[in-house]
């Protein structure tokens, strides 16, 4: 999918469905004469692409492109949710930055990401730069390249920290929401008692009360 718009910021997240781990919001600015590049490099969704080899594209997509990162470790996830009450209105705060960042580094006409919900959620958080480019959101934003170079730079951030955090609390923190989170979160609060899940653990998650039992 090519939008007649160049260059674009696209926007993306990782970490939105993880019980453990920090939500990652992350942007690039593409060009139309990037595009050759994205295609050799095999840019696409990175649901669709292995943890090694996003991380191996992500370091050439910083390379090529003007990009930035927003990383909400649990900690501050807590407080801000505990604050805002919705996950949407945190996404729309940290996509709005990240377009916000972007631009005051290179002007940009539009910027383009996935729709996770009413499209006033970024609208409302962007300022005076991200109030004059055109938002586009769409659903499946992740066929654009730009949307699917962020949702590649996103991810690897996210695996990177993950990767940080085990190595912190010498604990391997399983990826989603599954069961198996469940089992190992009850693990962790029995090796480092309770107080470690706002460190490390996304509170309103379902898993958090599995967790407690």
């Amino acid at each position: 999918m090519n939008l007649p718009i160049w260059p674009v910021i696209g926007v993306d997240e990782s970490g939105k469905g993880d019980f453990f781990g920090p939500l990652v919001i992350a942007g690039v600015l593409v060009s139309e004469d990037q595009l050759a590049a994205f295609d050799e490099l095999g840019v696409r969704d990175s649901k669709m692409i292995s943890d090694k080899r996003v991380v191996d594209i992500a370091d050439r997509i910083r390379r090529l492109c003007v990009y930035d990162i927003v990383v909400i470790n649990p900690e501050k996830y807590n407080q801000l949710y505990l604050k805002i009450k919705n996950l949407n209105k945190l996404l729309g705060w940290g996509h709005a930055r990240v377009i916000e960042n972007i631009l005051k580094r290179q002007p940009a006409p539009a910027a383009i990401s996935d729709k996770f919900g009413h499209e006033h959620f970024i609208a409302d958080c962007l300022q005076k730069e991200g109030k004059k480019i055109e938002l586009i959101q769409m659903v499946r934003g992740e066929a654009h390249p730009a949307v699917a170079a962020a949702s590649i730079l996103a991810r690897a951030e996210f695996l990177r920290r993950m990767e940080m955090m085990s190595k912190k609390y010498e604990i391997n923190f399983p990826r989603g929401g599954s069961a198996k989170v469940d089992e190992a979160g009850k693990k962790i609060v029995k090796l480092k008692g309770i107080a470690i899940l706002d460190h490390v653990a996304k509170l309103h998650f379902k898993n958090y009360k599995k967790v407690m039992g």
